[in-house]
């Protein structure tokens, strides 16, 4: 019987890369048995969770068949060449690939793309095995998961709430045991919301360092990994770095700049709106990052609110996608923001590109003092599922859809690597998470320091079976 059928709620808890490894080396288990665990649980409990849109049966089943094959007759050697050799991967439904539909979350007719997106393609090269297609609101427009396609996506803890979005689906299958690790998409928050929401690990790097094909024109969204860990963020994230010629931004993205022992200079911003319950998990934070050696320091926030300028460029850029015609096939949240993007002037534009610019050089100037920013990722708990945001802004009409996480979108506009490391626990026992920012092109950094501070909270991130809100 494979190791990986120990089970949590049913589901299984697919194991870090390492172990996952460790396991096919030693005979402890094949990929094979691996990957019909995966694929049996999400059979027999996604439609209570709504993670996935697309399941790949027999393609999935037919690689891990072909791995093991490479494991008997290399050993060891199997996995020079391909670190990911049998990792079960999910891909969020706005990247394209090949053997799989990507709907992008709407009722709009779709091709199937001919090739998988860079990112997709360097995962499978290096070994991972795609097991299915999570679910995203359409086009990923809102901080949720929910959308025309499918129901709404719930949250592992309480299936009463959101995961977030619009990776909601990819973070509720990484937390609920349905994949080792997933791809998803980040214009404004959309990796690390869910992330904190679902209580696992997500990574935005800095723009340009992970190729986004196609490319996006608003120039806010980033590819990232999403996984239960810091150290399977960041072999994902090598495996996923470097420039393809099908994105321009890619060509030009920055480097690592690497990592600088402790004491780190670190500003701890508290945004407005934060919840006592989300304030009292981050603060429990600051004795691990003192214990560390950190040097920490209170700081307001250190530059006006772009949201203003976020709406109008991601309106302007979701109206001039959307063709008349198309709008009987739109979600109708999505729709008003579409018609606001078709109301707006190119000074409107202009001036939201000046509001970006000003920012950049805002934070580059703040960056100067500190290493690292933290942060709670988000200021509230989940909200309730098939909601697109908490009640004072859910209403697309007022265009607030996106306000209530004032600080995730900032960094989408700096183009800034962030991430979001599980925290700890508020009273209804729900994840809440830390958000750790650091200058452009010092992923490195920020992926050695959440590490560290992941080693020092030493949290146990799984679902309990029986959760008073799992049903």
């Amino acid at each position: 019987m494979s190791v990986f059928t120990a089970t949590v709620n049913k589901q299984p808890i697919c194991r870090s890369i390492h172990e996952t490894r460790q396991a096919f080396l030693q005979g402890r288990s094949t990929v094979a048995e691996h990957v019909r665990s995966v694929l049996t649980a999400i059979r027999e409990t996604d439609a209570g969770l709504g993670a996935y849109v697309a399941v790949a049966d027999d393609r999935a089943l037919r690689e891990a068949e072909a791995a093991d094959r490479l494991i008997a007759g290399l050993g060891a050697a199997a996995f020079r060449d391909r670190p990911l050799l049998g990792v079960t991967l999910s891909v969020k439904d706005l990247i394209q690939t090949r053997d799989l539909p990507t709907r992008r979350g709407s009722l709009l007719p779709h091709r199937r793309a001919a090739a998988d997106a860079p990112a997709v393609a360097r995962l499978r090269a290096a070994g991972a095995i795609v097991v299915g297609k999570t679910a995203t609101s359409e086009h990923g427009w809102s901080a949720s998961t929910v959308s025309r396609v499918a129901g709404p996506t719930r949250n592992p803890w309480a299936r009463d709430r959101s995961a977030g979005g619009s990776s909601g689906g990819s973070a509720a299958a990484v937390a609920a045991g349905l994949c080792t690790a997933s791809l998803g998409t980040d214009g404004a928050g959309s990796i690390r919301i869910p992330a904190a929401f679902c209580g696992v690990v997500g990574f935005k790097p800095s723009f340009g360092r992970i190729p986004y094909v196609p490319p996006c024109a608003e120039r806010l969204s980033h590819v990232g990994p999403l996984a239960r860990s810091v150290a399977d963020v960041a072999e994902l994230t090598s495996v996923l770095t470097g420039p393809d010629p099908r994105d321009p931004d890619s060509l030009t993205g920055p480097p690592a700049a690497g990592t600088r022992p402790a004491p780190l200079r670190i500003g701890w911003i508290e945004f407005p709106r934060t919840s006592d319950e989300v304030r009292g998990v981050t603060e429990d934070v600051l004795p691990a990052l003192t214990g560390l050696g950190h040097r920490v320091d209170r700081v307001d926030v250190p530059f006006p609110d772009p949201y203003a300028a976020l709406v109008d460029v991601l309106a302007a850029t979701e109206a001039s996608g959307t063709a008349p015609e198309d709008e009987e096939w739109c979600d109708e949240g999505r729709l008003a923001v579409v018609r606001y993007g078709r109301s707006l002037s190119g000074a409107a534009v202009m001036r939201a590109e000046e509001t970006r610019l000003a920012l950049r050089a805002t934070l580059a100037a703040v960056m100067e003092d500190y290493d690292l920013l933290a942060m709670a990722t988000v200021p509230a708990e989940p909200f309730a599922a098939g909601a697109i945001a908490p009640p004072w802004a859910a209403d697309p009409e007022d265009l607030l859809w996106l306000a209530w996480s004032p600080a995730t979108y900032p960094f989408n506009i700096t183009g800034q690597p962030a991430l979001s490391l599980p925290a700890g626990f508020t009273s209804d026992g729900l994840p809440a998470g830390l958000q750790l920012v650091g200058r452009v092109g010092d992923d490195d950094l920020v992926l050695s320091a959440a590490g560290r501070i992941e080693a020092e909270l030493a949290l146990t991130m799984v679902p309990p079976a029986g959760h008073p809100k799992g049903e």
